[in-house]
């Protein structure tokens, strides 16, 4: 079967049959199909869509492009995924939070795309953490630790593997069924009982408008639970960074400060804690989210979490004393900048797209696929939307290697943040779909 007949078929907007989309992805997976012909599919995807049968095929045969885990543990296996964002590093507290509660949480993350932010880099910033071990050390820490922040490594889903690096620099990452397929190839890898996704909206999420956001969190949803794994997702704000640092390392810093309650974001809190009690509702370990809620917290307060995240971090090869020294162990760069306010008044919007662009342009993303990142640079110290400025706050704080690297993100980060009229405030949890 000719790829380039399969290419030529979906660009003129006909349906592709299972054997169509198996033959592609053995493509993708072997090699055989050149890098050309997956970003034309790609693009012929995202401009003519796929059925709800096709992204159910495209999801499967991705997933079974490689080794699909099989658990046998004292307790429920459960993840999150989110489709990205900026300063959203949730996963490095959640994991932890819900494997303190119960739960078993072998989290098969990705890299950065486009501007957003990657767990797997963040994770990759900690001096001498292996973010692909292979299958044995993942089994292991799950095991014995409760949770595992990895990435693909080559066995698991690598027809998404290529794909997702491809999709990253042409332009085809805004398509509901190639996102619904990328992530539900690698979370059913996983061997999961459960799965809560996040899904962003707002200016710095890949969806444009709300109704789209809605529409993938739909898709996910149903994929999932048409494949055997129950999934519930939660639509979250994202026309500001989740956290009020945005990089790879200054994001790490941001977590472990959480988990040790020397600063948490508020609303950073509130969606990782939602996310939080939403899978443990769903893995059964609690009644209700409610309750999921509140045990999620009692595991964060009392230092359970942050104790599976030092464990989780030595047992994939991290320092022992991380948590305690942190600040001894990431990266960091050499020149700084604030950025001042330049006049009074409040913050009446974000551009948080424009924020991602900047750490990327920093080198805390990629352009090109081949693109090596920089772990220390990023931005800091991000105030919110809404807060009151005077001529000369700081609004936050540049993280670089050059001057000229200095020069052109602030220049990006004074187009972004706009001052004048208090915006109304909403809740970051906008809806629940189950």
């Amino acid at each position: 079967m000719l790829i380039s007949e399969i290419i030529r078929k979906k660009r003129d907007g006909a349906t592709l049959d299972e054997a169509e989309i198996a033959a592609l992805v053995a493509g993708i997976t072997d090699g055989s199909a050149s890098d050309e012909q997956v970003g034309a599919f790609g693009m012929a995807v995202y401009f003519q869509g796929m059925e709800a049968e096709e992204a159910a095929a495209l999801t499967l045969a991705m997933r079974d492009s490689g080794d699909v885990m099989r658990w046998d543990l004292p307790g429920p296996v459960v993840d999150k995924h989110s489709t990205g964002g900026v300063g959203d590093n949730v996963s490095l507290m959640l994991a932890p939070i819900v494997a303190a509660c119960g739960g078993f949480v072998p989290m098969i993350s990705g890299r950065g795309l486009g501007h957003t932010g990657g767990t797997l880099d963040k994770m990759e910033a900690i001096p001498g953490y292996s973010a692909t071990p292979d299958n044995d050390t993942f089994r292991r820490v799950v095991r014995e630790v409760g949770c595992a922040i990895i990435g693909q490594t080559g066995t698991i889903a690598p027809a998404d593997k290529r794909f997702y690096g491809i999709r990253d620099v042409t332009a085809t990452v805004e398509s509901i069924p190639l996102i619904t397929a990328s992530i539900l190839s690698k979370k059913l890898a996983a061997g999961l009982d459960a799965l809560v996704m996040d899904v962003k909206t707002g200016n710095g999420a890949f969806m444009p408008t709300f109704e789209a956001s809605r529409d993938l969190a739909r898709s996910i949803a149903r994929v999932s639970t048409a494949a055997g794994v129950p999934c519930h997702a939660l639509l979250t704000a994202m026309d500001q960074p989740l956290a009020r640092d945005a990089g790879n390392a200054v994001e790490v810093r941001n977590a472990v400060e959480f988990l040790t309650d020397v600063h948490r974001d508020v609303r950073l809190e509130w969606v990782t804690l939602a996310l939080a009690g939403e899978m443990l509702t769903l893995a059964g370990l609690t009644q209700d989210r409610e309750t999921g809620f509140s045990v999620a917290r009692a595991a964060l307060e009392d230092g359970r979490a942050a104790e599976v995240f030092a464990k989780m971090v030595a047992g994939l090869g991290g320092p022992a004393d991380f948590v305690e020294r942190y600040e001894d162990h990431l990266p960091k760069a050499p020149l700084t900048r604030d950025i001042a306010a330049p006049v009074e008044g409040h913050v009446a919007s974000i551009d948080t797209r424009g924020i991602g662009l900047a750490v990327v342009e920093l080198g805390g993303g990629r352009r090109r696929s081949a693109d090596e990142i920089d772990p220390a640079v990023g931005i800091t110290g991000m105030i919110d939307l809404g807060q009151t400025v005077r001529e000369g706050t700081v609004m936050c704080t540049i993280h670089a290697r050059s001057e000229d690297e200095l020069d052109a993100a602030e220049q990006q980060i004074r187009a972004a943040y706009r001052i004048g009229e208090a915006p109304e405030q909403t809740d970051p949890v906008l809806e629940i779909i189950t």
